[in-house]
């Protein structure tokens, strides 16, 4: 079972920046795929970045691309994403996932975090 645990998430202005970390425990990872996603209120939980542990493959979604990367810290088995030009359309709880085979689709993955918040304000 793999447990995860995010943090970083607070209260920015538009066009500032955070990161965001997920601490991973509990397996090994060097052939799981590792995303965030995001959900707002009232709206579906929405890909937003993804990575292979091996190899470090990465995709984002195109609301994001450019503005944020998604990295990892094989040694801390720690994922980052580091969040730039922030717009207050990209409030919402941020959630790290984990799954052997997962990529885009929220439903692919197996193992979630509790999420962290993050607010952008005008």
């Amino acid at each position: 079972q793999v447990q995860l645990v995010e943090s970083g998430g607070g209260v920015v202005q538009a066009g500032g920046s955070l990161r965001l970390s997920c601490a991973a425990s509990g397996r090994t990872f060097g052939t799981y795929t590792m995303g965030w996603f995001r959900q707002a209120p009232g709206k579906e939980r929405e890909f937003v970045a993804v990575i292979r542990w091996s190899g470090g493959a990465t995709a984002y979604a195109d609301s994001v691309k450019g503005r944020f990367t998604i990295f990892r810290d094989s040694a801390n088995n720690t994922v980052y994403l580091q969040m730039n030009s922030l717009k207050p359309e990209d409030t919402a709880v941020y959630y790290c996932a984990s799954d052997r085979t997962g990529w885009r689709n929220p439903a692919d993955f197996g193992s979630w975090g509790r999420g962290t918040q993050v607010t952008v304000s005008s």
